[in-house]
């Protein structure tokens, strides 16, 4: 089963929080991100499901190692995307892809 491509909300205008701060997520551990060499697309593999990455989401992903906190996710970003970032990380956090 595949979902729709999954990327950060535009015109968000949420805030980070103080635990978004200091939280360092990373992937769960029923999650799996993988590139897709025929669709030519990052996925991100979770149980009974598949979700199509889009740029975006996948470099957010890419970059939830356990290590960075939130704040230095935003800061390998392009500028002004820390919203859409936090929103997005809250998502797929709420989902369980990431802890």
């Amino acid at each position: 089963m595949t979902e729709p491509t999954t990327g950060p909300a535009t015109g968000s205008t949420a805030e980070p929080t103080t635990a978004a701060a200091t939280w360092r997520p990373v992937l769960s551990r029923a999650a799996m991100l993988r590139h897709d060499p025929v669709r030519q697309a990052d996925l991100l593999i979770v149980p009974e499901r598949i979700v199509v990455l889009n740029e975006e989401a996948a470099a957010i992903v890419g970059l939830c190692d356990g290590e960075r906190t939130v704040a230095d996710i935003v800061a390998e970003l392009p500028e002004g995307a820390e919203a859409d970032v936090v929103e997005f990380l809250d998502r797929v956090r709420a989902e369980g892809w990431v802890r």
